[in-house]
């Protein structure tokens, strides 16, 4: 087996319990998947979903993780992966008619995004 193999850094940044539901997450993921750091950040600043509020803060944050913990160059940066995977649900009731309850379910997803430097 050969060592041949070079470290690539990444940088992180994850988001848990967010209110919103990963099937709406997952719309806006997909705008942003492999597209370098700016690009990225315009298209979400233009979309106009609920979820790409909380995914351009997320990318900011995962920005500055890359240039704070990792030292990397922000211009050199694309989104590598990301993704939306279900969180917990809560669970609510709401009266019905003819005195039955129907359950309401808020649910939750937890985000994740990774940054690469471009080679």
């Amino acid at each position: 087996m050969e060592e041949n193999q070079d470290t690539i850094l990444e940088a992180k940044a994850t988001l848990k319990h967010a209110r919103i539901s990963a099937r709406k997450v997952k719309i806006v993921a997909d705008l942003i998947r492999g597209k370098d750091v700016q690009r990225a950040l315009a298209i979400v600043k233009f979309t106009p979903k609920a979820a790409s509020e909380i995914v351009e803060k997320l990318l900011k944050s995962a920005i500055a993780n890359a240039e704070n913990n990792h030292n990397m160059n922000s211009n050199n940066l694309y989104v590598s992966e990301i993704y939306a995977n279900q969180g917990p649900t809560l669970k609510r009731i709401r009266p019905a008619a003819k005195g039955s309850a129907v359950r309401i379910r808020k649910r939750t997803s937890h985000i994740t995004i990774v940054l690469k430097e471009k080679e």
